[in-house]
């Protein structure tokens, strides 16, 4: 007889049953080798990286991270972002020395990517949000915080929230959500009918109120960005 809780889909991951089954992937054989895949697949496109300025680089990795965040979880994300960020910097550093407290930007990119997207109906709206939380989260607060301290170790100096990374990050932010719903959209079919997600009749097409939500916090970071910008020329 299936366990019934092998298709369950929940609405938040604030769930007792939720946390179980997360845990509970790292029993299977068949998620643990797929995780090795997609965690094999992110770090051969850190390779792909396009730099823009002094650690500041465009990547397409998070394509995958939130394939594999949506398929395995946070548990195994957790795990899967910490091999990411490790094995990458020792193959792809370019000589510059490996600074470990990074694993946890990568570790908690793939955490957030999991807590919208897995065991949930997955629609344009999470997808958005998960982009969000992940810009936010990591790129714009975790990330600076990182280099700030990796540069204060060094010696050198080094300006928390830099203009540039600010200004990637939020024009980026609308593309990357529209790239990833429709890829996504793409992998869904294939990932349900092979039994990997579950995600309650997925519906990702875009409709005026997902391009709103979009258009809202696309403004909101670009005021934010005005308002710092301001706050630097009156410092």
């Amino acid at each position: 007889m299936s366990n019934p809780n092998h298709q369950a889909v929940f609405q938040t991951p604030f769930s007792r049953l939720y946390w179980r089954l997360a845990v509970g992937e790292l029993k299977s054989v068949r998620i643990l080798v797929l995780a090795a895949l997609i965690t094999a697949l992110r770090i051969a496109v850190k390779a792909l990286a396009i730099p823009v300025g002094p650690s500041l680089k465009i990547t397409i990795g998070f394509f995958f991270n939130a394939l594999g965040a949506m398929i395995y979880g946070p548990v195994v994300g957790l795990l899967t972002g910490a091999a990411s960020d490790t094995i990458g910097c020792l193959l792809f550093s370019h000589g510059e020395p490996y600074f470990f407290p990074f694993i946890f930007s990568e570790m908690m990119g793939s955490f957030l990517f999991a807590l919208f997207l897995y065991r949930s109906k997955v629609t344009p709206t999470r997808v958005i949000l998960s982009r969000f939380a992940v810009t936010v989260g990591c790129n714009l607060i975790l990330d600076p915080l990182l280099l700030y301290w990796q540069y204060a170790l060094m010696g050198k100096g080094y300006t928390l929230l830099s203009m540039p990374r600010i200004i990637k990050n939020v024009a980026l932010f609308p593309i990357q959500c529209l790239l990833l719903i429709l890829f996504l959209g793409l992998m869904l079919p294939i990932t349900e009918r092979f039994g990997l997600t579950h995600t309650g009749k997925a519906n990702l097409k875009i409709t005026k109120r997902h391009v709103v939500l979009l258009v809202i916090l696309t403004v909101l970071s670009i005021a934010a960005v005005i308002l710092y910008a301001i706050y630097l020329a009156n410092k």
